[in-house]
């Protein structure tokens, strides 16, 4: 049985910083495309960021340059580092895995950004 399970989400002020993790099991891990998504109350589910299982990283545009994806493979876990957090950053972010037509999804994390 496949699990992704998120951890390390919070309440955080402006400016602050949270990260997210990710373990799996269930999977061999190190083959899949890892990916975090969000999202936020009204709004559709959207790509935050995404490691491929040889390491290259893409981000959104919105989060670029503030959020760092990055993955062990001996943990099999995946995070997201999150840097000078925003209130629009507020969402619950989901961990994805991937390969092939192979598509998991994590329960998701709460982070709310606000004073």
């Amino acid at each position: 049985q496949v699990q992704l399970v998120e951890s390390g989400g919070g309440l955080v002020q402006p400016g602050g910083s949270l990260r997210l993790s990710c373990a799996a099991s269930g999977i061999i891990f190190y083959r899949h495309n890892m990916a975090w998504y969000r999202q936020a109350p009204g709004k559709q589910r959207e790509l935050v960021a995404v490691i491929t299982s040889s390491g290259s990283t893409n981000y959104a545009d919105s989060v670029k340059g503030r959020f760092t994806i990055s993955r062990d493979n001996a943990k099999d876990t995946v995070y997201v580092q999150m840097n000078s957090l925003k209130p629009d950053d507020t969402a619950v972010y989901y961990c994805n895995a991937r390969l092939t037509s192979y598509v998991y999804w994590g329960q998701g994390t709460q982070v709310t950004v606000s004073s």
